[in-house]
């Protein structure tokens, strides 16, 4: 294609093909529009989305940026046609809204010029169309309980651990009666057929998504990310479902930092698969209903007043330094309400081996690494986040003080000294230890 200076839309002389472009002929913003190009062709969504809003943000308007947002969103891959040769639409990310009245295509039609706008909604019509038949589709198929996300093959197209490790819980999940999705096997029968009606269709219907991996680079392939990013977007509307990562053979922080907030459950670990299920049959409530018991004995405490009972008897065996017996009575909190902070922090105190939080300030050790604290903190909001972290902030300014007023040594002194500068501006806590700046204190930086 051959472009010239202020064209917003050229065409191949060969195939008929017409391109829109952008208004930018700034190279930086080029570079960077490249970059967000390539991402997108490479489905590499949610990389590009990125690239193209920030880029939107700063532009005074320009329609391909928007239009560029809409390809992402509804996951927009442009592949050849075996019979006309030219690049026709393939959808990788239905959305239940239709694209005509999604508001980046209505913006880009704004700050269209006539061209543009033509090319924009004869492409957004067969979006459409393309959109309406896969949701007729899956509006037939069956509701799933379980959706397993994993990467089938690696670089050499060689079966992964991931698949077979993902096929032994697929097996364990349906002996339970759950209706899983697990691409090897239900889309056996769909050879020949576009996949997405039935990704989605799952995707939508499934109260749980199990992501497994082995390797970080396998919980960032491209369709492993698109499938649970998807899922996350779903999550925003709808606080019933769950998503759960499991991993083996890696270190659980080196999962990518979207899941890194959500309790991971190591595949090694004695009794996985039991806890799993169990935990499944929770949110899915595929438990058997008990029979109703007509002669009342004695009236069962309420859920509230048992969660505290619970939590003080994790207490008081954290004050003894019973940490494994700590941590049931915090795990059996966590069976009455997953949500419950209060729980994560005494399984923090137990992890950290400290009789209470306040000591959590003595540890060296960096908790905020720890899950604990991420549930801590997710569920009880930022007064619990800023407390917990206000405790490793303080514990780090004790000890930087300490070495400062107590070893005459160079190297002691210069440890002080980063230290300190990684507080920056915190200057201590009052003697209540309540994050608030004790009067007359200072950095001694």
């Amino acid at each position: 294609m051959e472009v010239s200076e202020g064209m917003t839309v050229c065409e191949c002389e060969y195939c008929g093909t017409q391109q829109t472009l952008p208004k930018t002929d700034n190279e930086q913003n080029l570079n960077m529009f490249n970059r967000a190009n390539h991402f997108r062709q490479q489905c590499e969504f949610d990389k590009a989305a990125e690239i193209y809003e920030k880029m939107a943000a700063r532009s005074e308007g320009d329609a391909e940026l928007y239009w560029s947002i809409v390809l992402c969103r509804y996951g927009i891959e442009y592949v050849d046609d075996p019979l006309t040769k030219k690049k026709i639409a393939t959808c990788h990310r239905t959305q239940f809204k239709s694209i005509l009245n999604d508001p980046d295509y209505l913006s880009a039609l704004e700050h269209a010029d006539t061209m543009q706008r033509s090319v924009y909604e004869r492409e957004a019509a067969y979006i459409d169309k393309i959109q309406k038949g896969i949701l007729e589709i899956s509006n037939k198929e069956q509701p799933f309980d379980v959706f397993i996300c994993y990467k089938e093959t690696d670089d050499s197209g060689r079966r992964t651990p991931d698949s077979v490790l993902a096929q032994e819980l697929y097996y364990g999940l349906t002996q339970e009666g759950f209706k899983v999705f697990f691409s090897r096997i239900t889309l056996e029968s769909k050879l020949g057929t576009e996949y997405e009606p039935y990704i989605f269709a799952a995707l939508n219907s499934a109260k749980v998504m199990v992501v497994v991996g082995t390797k970080p680079e396998y919980f960032n392939a491209v369709w492993v990310r698109n499938e649970w990013s998807r899922y996350l977007m779903l999550m925003q509307d709808d606080r019933s479902r769950t998503l759960i990562p499991a991993y083996k053979d890696m270190d659980p922080y080196d999962l990518p930092d979207a899941l890194s907030m959500f309790q991971a459950q190591d595949m090694s670990k004695l009794g996985f698969m039991q806890d799993l299920i169990r935990g499944i049959k929770k949110i899915v409530q595929k438990e058997p209903e008990k029979p109703v018991v007509q002669t009342v004995i004695q009236q069962a405490a309420p859920a509230s007043a048992n969660i505290e009972n619970l939590l003080k008897r994790g207490n008081l065996a954290l004050e003894d330094g019973k940490w494994d017996e700590a941590n049931r009575f915090f795990e059996q909190v966590l069976d009455e309400d997953v949500e419950e902070h209060r729980a994560y922090i005494g399984k923090l105190c137990a992890e950290m081996q400290v009789q209470n939080e306040a000591l959590l300030l003595r540890v060296e050790q960096d908790f905020t690494q720890s899950d604990h604290f991420r549930k801590a903190c997710r569920f009880g909001g930022d007064a619990v986040k800023n407390r917990l972290t206000g405790y490793r902030m303080q514990g780090q300014y004790d000890r930087a003080l300490q070495m400062l007023n107590t070893v005459n040594d160079a190297e002691q002194c210069e440890k002080a000294r980063t230290l300190f500068t990684a507080l920056g501006d915190f200057f201590g806590f009052s003697t209540k230890g309540r994050g608030i700046p004790a009067e007359g204190t200072k950095n001694p930086l």
